[in-house]
């Protein structure tokens, strides 16, 4: 115990010695964003990932489950846990009814926080650069699902403003957005990293967008079965079960489960979210309702420039 206490300590001072800035996103002095490996992380999340890189020991059946913070996490991880325990689960016992699915997925950075149905899925906002060197060496599955900048930034927004001690104004937020100061930003490099790693590594490495996810979602469900190593039988869906599937884990559907009206998320030991604030809108284009013209084509801008050497591209049509 005394030698765990004594490398957080010492971990916790090389964070300090980071960069850092102010992060701008929940109106607290006392939380600034520390810059790792090119990335901007809250202390309590960085200090979870520095530890994972030292200590965790990937194996090769592992599924991680990556996505951006507000990247479609909640959905994903409800998708990917339905599929992995579709034989000992049905709509009527699975553990999704009763806890949200950040619940129900271990973290990569925190396996230990709280007990969960036992699967190879751990789930992860860290940046591929950043995932713990065993976790790449082993050979493990990794799927990554991002969404289109301005939704993410939009639903990035909402999110911390409904956690802030002061409300930070769209404006305020949009700046940060696009300097790359927020949580595990800058975005279109944590995108970037996950997408180079799919054409590098494409037995490993699944990239999905959040909008394919959404208008063709159950040939994505197939796909992503296949890629887990879960893959549906001829007899399954012959039988409906993808459509079920599809159905059970849909965002209204989760939504208005009692869990997620009601239900209190656990993130770390000292913070608890409410399970509401997962769930918003899941639309594509909302950004229309928020963002002017000029915000719409800064941000259409940077991706374009981001992007158009690596063949990644995201329909950003009005």
């Amino acid at each position: 115990m005394e030698s765990h206490e004594g490398d957080l300590q010492l971990l916790r001072e090389k964070i300090k010695a980071l960069p850092s800035k102010p992060n701008g996103w929940d109106g607290r002095a006392d939380t600034p964003f520390y810059q790792y490996q090119g990335f901007w992380h809250y202390a309590f999340a960085l200090e979870n990932i520095m530890w994972q890189q030292e200590h965790f020991v990937g194996q090769p059946s592992d599924i991680v489950i990556a996505t951006p913070q507000k990247g479609g996490t909640t959905w994903l991880r409800a998708l990917a846990f339905a599929i992995a325990t579709r034989d000992q689960f049905n709509s009527s016992t699975s553990p999704l009814l009763t806890n949200v699915s950040h619940g129900c997925v271990r973290r990569l950075e925190m396996p230990s926080l709280r007990e969960v149905p036992k699967t190879p899925l751990l789930g992860t906002h860290t940046p591929y650069v950043s995932l713990p060197k065993s976790t790449l060496a082993s050979g493990c599955k990794i799927v990554y699902m991002c969404r289109e900048p301005k939704d993410l930034f939009v639903s990035q927004w909402h999110f911390y403003r409904s956690l802030a001690k002061e409300q930070v104004s769209l404006e305020e937020a949009f700046e940060l957005f696009c300097e790359g100061l927020s949580p595990y930003g800058p975005y279109w490099h944590h995108v970037l990293g996950y997408w180079n790693a799919s054409l590098k590594h494409p037995n490993e490495v699944l990239f999905l967008k959040y909008e394919d996810m959404k208008k063709s979602t159950a040939d994505q469900v197939k796909k992503l079965a296949e890629f887990m190593g879960y893959p549906f039988s001829a007899e399954e869906e012959t039988e409906g079960e993808v459509q079920n599937l599809v159905d059970f884990c849909s965002f209204d559907n989760l939504r208005n489960l009692q869990v997620s009206k009601t239900g209190i998320f656990q993130v770390t030991e000292e913070l608890k979210v409410s399970n509401k604030l997962y769930y918003r809108r899941g639309d594509i284009g909302d950004w229309k309702n928020h963002l002017t013209r000029e915000m719409q084509e800064r941000i259409d801008q940077i991706t374009e420039e981001r992007f158009k050497s690596c063949g990644l591209t995201f329909d950003i049509a009005t």
